[in-house]
């Protein structure tokens, strides 16, 4: 979760490190910026691509009171209202029923993208969004997404449909913080329709801590240059840059990559997390380096947005173009 992206198409939750915003939210979909998308996410940047990405569901049990519903919405299930007793529930709250079988054998991991048709509801009935209403399939990193769609969709196979509670700590919250973001037990119609596996980034040696030899800027911004690039041309805080990125917790875990994704991330410099505003401008075109983010330049020690990652960050940065 760098930058951060909007949440419209998905339940996102992080997205790139960005800091201004597009839609995301599909779990919370994609660059360094401070905005987010569906199942929550991140790229360096809090407003760029993903921010209102998902929406969410509610919780079933009878028919619930008969909403206001707009031309086209999916109705709601008759459970939508509570879980039922024949529900699975894991230990983190979150409750689920399998609708149809799938056809696959293998189980998405939390780093793996997934493509999925989904409608969802609040638990008194009302469609807050659907890929289905849309007629277009939506697609993700599952570890971009609410939490309890990362966690949700690790226990389906590819051809399954399955309806989840997901109770708000594991959704937008009860009193959420984004604009528009439904609150409360969601209920979601979940269909895996592929699983796309990521490739495997290691974390770097160096990951825990700046090593003796990178240096450092006035802002406590660490860096190391791991390629050198073309040219002495280097982006201003108004250009628009194209990278690819890995971002780590200085435990090592990864939490976001344009590189898995297979897809580069473009963003204006201006709308990501300031860590990435100033090393960019460092950069010329080709060149690849290690940054070591203090969380002040990056989502906070403690982050307000959900899902964003605390403290300092480790992103390997690559220079694509500069527009």
């Amino acid at each position: 979760m760098g930058c951060a992206q909007v949440q419209d198409e998905k339940p996102a939750e992080g997205a790139e490190p960005a800091e201004a915003a597009k839609p995301a939210a599909a779990a919370e979909a994609a660059k360094p910026t401070a905005a987010v998308k569906p199942a929550a996410a991140v790229k360096p940047a809090a407003a760029v691509k993903a921010a209102a990405a998902v929406k969410a569901a509610a919780v079933a049990e009878a028919a619930p009171p008969a909403a206001a519903a707009s031309s086209g919405d999916l109705p709601a299930p008759a459970d939508v209202a509570a879980t039922p007793a024949d529900a699975e529930k894991t230990e983190s709250g979150l409750a689920s029923k399998l609708i149809s079988a799938g056809t696959g054998t293998d189980h998405p991991g939390a780093t793996d993208t997934v493509k999925v048709h989904y409608t969802g509801w609040t638990t008194d009935g009302k469609m807050f969004d659907s890929s289905v209403k849309r007629g277009s399939p939506a697609s993700f990193p599952l570890n971009r997404v609410i939490k309890g769609w990362t966690e949700g969709l690790q226990l389906m196979v590819v051809g399954e449909k399955r309806r989840f509670w997901i109770p708000g700590n594991l959704a937008y919250g009860d009193t959420p913080r984004r604009p528009g973001a439904p609150a409360g037990t969601l209920v979601f119609d979940v269909e895996l329709l592929e699983l796309k596996v990521a490739p495997k980034v290691d974390a770097p040696s160096d990951v825990s801590e700046a090593p003796a030899d990178a240096q450092k800027t006035e802002s406590g911004l660490a860096y190391k240059v791991l390629t050198e690039g073309k040219g002495d041309k280097k982006p201003e805080v108004t250009n628009t840059v194209q990278v690819h990125y890995t971002g780590w917790t200085t435990e090592g875990k990864m939490f976001d990559s344009s590189v898995v994704r297979d897809t580069p991330a473009t963003f204006p410099l201006n709308r990501v997390i300031p860590g990435w505003t100033e090393g960019l401008q460092l950069m010329s075109v080709g060149s690849k380096y290690r940054f070591w983010i203090p969380g002040k330049l990056a989502y906070g020690d403690k982050p307000k947005r959900p899902g964003a990652p605390a403290g300092t960050l480790v992103f390997d940065v690559e220079l694509l173009e500069i527009r």
